[in-house]
């Protein structure tokens, strides 16, 4: 089973490397880490996603509760939650129809061409892992030189959405 855990951390030096070494220690296989500043500079947000039964989703979440920077730990994968993964993907694409239908792609899956170099160009997509993963799939015949993603994000909805996701394409 999926998991997705959002701890609140204090914004500290080491805290990243403490945190994933510990869990890494102890054998928890991390799937995706974001890390960011929240709204109060003094914290920041650690998104985990890993993969595990019940027990190993607790364990984890006792780990993280026992850290002294951790402020708060919370299971949103039991929540209604929006999720992003942002990527950056180099892409082989010769002036004329092959740069012509990578663009018709991008703005398929809206995404943004960032940089246009002789022979590539750079994609920003953003949205669902499976719409990421699905561009990805898209862009391989066409020779992908570089690809980076971030992690994924996560926050639970307020409690008035009504689960619209009009930025995203549904796949």
């Amino acid at each position: 089973m999926r998991h997705v855990l959002s701890a609140i951390v204090q914004n500290v030096p080491g805290v990243l490397a403490h945190i994933s070494g510990m869990l890494a220690s102890r054998g928890y296989n991390i799937d995706s880490l974001a890390v960011g500043e929240t709204e109060d500079p003094n914290l920041s947000r650690m998104t985990f996603v890993f993969v595990g039964d019940d027990r190993v989703l607790e364990q984890v979440r006792k780990q993280l509760e026992k850290i002294v920077t951790v402020v708060r730990v919370e299971d949103i994968s039991s929540q209604n939650h929006v999720e992003r993964d942002l990527m950056l993907i180099k892409v082989k694409a010769a002036t004329g129809g092959q740069r012509s239908e990578v663009r018709e792609l991008v703005e398929i899956f809206r995404g943004r061409i960032v940089d246009v170099g002789e022979g590539e160009v750079m994609i920003e997509i953003s949205g669902r892992e499976n719409k990421v993963q699905a561009f990805i799939e898209r862009m391989r015949p066409f020779g992908i030189s570089e690809l980076v993603r971030s992690g994924r994000i996560a926050m639970v909805r307020s409690t008035a959405s009504k689960g619209d996701e009009p930025d995203d394409v549904r796949r």
